[in-house]
């Protein structure tokens, strides 16, 4: 959660100075975003009702198909293996 909201942040950010250098966005007028949203929603309804058709419980098709699709799947931090960690200090030296 918190990347989308960093990523919120730095749009606003973003449009703020765009407002103070007066320069227009280039992001596309709301009815497209709209439209990109019905084409996310319209792209899962199919299996989410094959789910229902099959009887199976909708949470199945919300968690393997839907949510994974439309929200994506969060950045996670990994650390580094420890090898590379060695190597990256024995090439400072």
């Amino acid at each position: 959660m918190k990347i989308y909201l960093m990523s919120l942040g730095a749009g606003l950010l973003v449009g703020v100075i765009y407002s103070l250098i007066s320069v227009r966005s280039p992001a596309p007028p709301i009815v497209a975003l709209v439209g990109l949203l019905g084409i996310l929603i319209g792209e899962q309804l199919p299996p989410l009702l094959r789910a229902i058709w099959a009887k199976e419980p909708g949470t199945v098709s919300w968690h393997h198909q839907v949510k994974p699709h439309v929200f994506g799947h969060l950045p996670r931090g990994a650390k580094p293996p420890v090898e590379a960690v060695a190597d990256t200090e024995r090439e400072r030296s």
